[in-house]
């Protein structure tokens, strides 16, 4: 199994026999991402994509974009470049885009969240044009202007104080301007507040959809030290840690939905369990907590079971909660 392994991520060079191939992982982006779509168990067609960048040591830099599930990051497109080389991120996120721009169909609703350190004018504008919503945490250094107001006026007073939120049109930063809605929110416990552009209306928008952000680091805390240990990786070639990077990319969706099941299930027992009619009291249901575990964890545990047990392999659906809904009324 393991000589499998090495001749499907190396080169064709590198693979013995004649008429070798090698994997062009960038055709796979777009089947993955369909393949999500047709287990998304849910009459809302609210879709969550974030992209953000990890890194190996010095050894790589993984740009990628995930779908964000319950507490989860699936990966459907990556571009990996060595942790040292020199140069703009735009052509790999350009690169990414490109793959994935015809797969969601246009009655879902789409949103791209991304950390300040990612915002850039070029990437508001690309993730308009596929018809998704733009939500880019910017940085509270600058300035905006209200719509009809010639003042311009800094950004770090929008949301002053913890416990104060804003939305509203403006016109961002005196330098490559951008006519967007910014939300600002400052919640307790925070240093410093949130500060998010989009293209959605501001009656449309939450700032606190910006939460879901962080699961894309749950995601690369599976890919890493939390599950496939790909952290320790003795690969050195970008173009093989790429392939390697579907193998993991299958991985998670396979864990996230069977951890998934297994969730709806147990909580599905735990409140026929808990109804009024049941024989536990309802102080003593009231204090009953379902364990929360991450739907990855809880995969990979059915999974090692179902191993052990012989089990094949199923993939029976997502369940998303609701996450966000656009309000259009």
């Amino acid at each position: 199994v393991r000589q499998r392994l090495k001749e499907w991520y190396q080169d064709s060079k590198g693979k013995k026999g004649e008429k070798r191939r090698e994997l062009d992982v960038s055709q796979c982006f777009a089947p993955l991402l369909k393949w999500i779509l047709s287990l998304w168990k849910s009459e809302d067609k609210c879709l969550a994509l974030a992209i953000d960048a990890t890194n190996i040591g010095q050894n790589f830099t993984v740009l990628s974009l995930h779908v964000l599930y319950q507490g989860c990051g699936i990966p459907v497109a990556w571009k990996i470049v060595k942790g040292t080389e020199k140069g703009s991120w735009k052509p790999h996120w350009l690169h990414i885009f490109h793959y994935v721009k015809d797969v969601v169909p246009n009655y879902w609703q789409v949103i791209v969240l991304a950390d300040r350190g990612l915002y850039a004018d070029w990437l508001f504008e690309t993730i308009c044009s596929l018809n998704w919503h733009p939500f880019l945490r910017i940085n509270h250094q600058g300035h905006y202007q209200l719509r009809c107001d010639p003042e311009w006026r800094c950004l770090d007073t929008v949301a002053p104080k913890t416990g104060t939120q804003w939305s509203g049109y403006v016109t961002c930063f005196k330098n490559h301007s951008l006519e967007c809605t910014l939300l600002a929110r400052w919640d307790e416990g925070y240093k410093e507040p949130w500060l998010i552009v989009t293209d959605l209306e501001p009656t449309q928008a939450q700032s606190f959809w910006y939460g879901l952000r962080s699961w894309i680091e749950s995601s690369y805390r599976d890919i890493k030290s939390d599950g496939w240990q790909w952290h320790k990786t003795r690969l050195r070639e970008p173009d093989r840690a790429e392939r390697i990077w579907l193998a993991m990319a299958i991985a998670t969706l396979w864990a996230v939905t069977l951890g998934s099941e297994k969730q709806q299930h147990l909580s599905k027992q735990f409140n026929d369990k808990t109804k009024p009619n049941s024989r536990i009291n309802s102080k003593s249901a009231s204090r009953r907590k379902e364990r929360n575990i991450s739907c990855f964890l809880q995969g990979l545990i059915n999974i090692i079971a179902d191993l052990i047990c012989g089990k094949g392999i199923s993939l029976n659906g997502l369940f998303p909660r609701q996450s966000f809904s656009l309000n259009t009324s």
